[in-house]
């Protein structure tokens, strides 16, 4: 099978740091010129990324603390898969439920990405979950702050284009929903 010239060869590799969620891994690589060079990435598992709605119509956000940008921040439950994981909507049905205490009737994959591919071997799976409705107490992790707020559609996309919401995840859900109702 021929190699894509533009492919780097990778000679090395190592887990330079780990932490619980993730490592960053140091690669050597040539070039396709030839030239040598260390490439550093973060390596995580895949992750579920859930766009709720109730039977109003009302999508199901989460408010969530985020040290990194140190602010609250709006956005869709999300979580890492589990290593036992074989069925990406039971992840996906089990993070709906533990970071909103909601569960779904339906549920349909909507569309996989890899959101960072240039610094990150992430892959995005998000689904669109119908007919949600609380049913249980929220089960968060240790180092999760997180509050529940069911939103009218319309409120979301307005939110959105105001620029009043940033998190990449509820902006890539809520748009590649709206080109596929678009498209049907």
């Amino acid at each position: 099978m021929p190699t894509d010239p533009l492919a780097w060869e990778t000679t090395d590799r190592e887990v330079a740091y780990t932490c619980p969620g993730f490592d960053i891994v140091n690669e050597s690589v040539r070039l396709p010129d030839g030239t040598e060079t260390d490439f550093d990435y973060l390596s995580e598992p895949p992750s579920v990324c859930i766009l709720p709605f109730t039977a109003d119509g009302d999508v199901v956000c989460i408010d969530e603390w985020r040290q990194a940008v140190s602010r609250v921040n709006r956005s869709l439950p999300v979580g890492g898969t589990e290593p036992d994981d074989t069925d990406l909507e039971a992840a996906a049905r089990r993070e709906l439920r533990e970071e909103t205490g909601y569960e779904a009737d339906r549920m349909e994959p909507l569309v996989t990405v890899e959101p960072a591919n240039g610094i990150a071997d992430s892959v995005l799976h998000v689904f669109v979950a119908e007919d949600c409705q609380p049913t249980a107490e929220q089960e968060l992790d240790h180092n999760e702050s997180i509050r529940v707020e069911p939103v009218a559609f319309e409120t979301v996309l307005e939110s959105l284009l105001a620029g009043d919401v940033r998190d990449g995840r509820l902006a890539l859900a809520v748009s590649y929903y709206q080109l596929q109702e678009g498209a049907e």
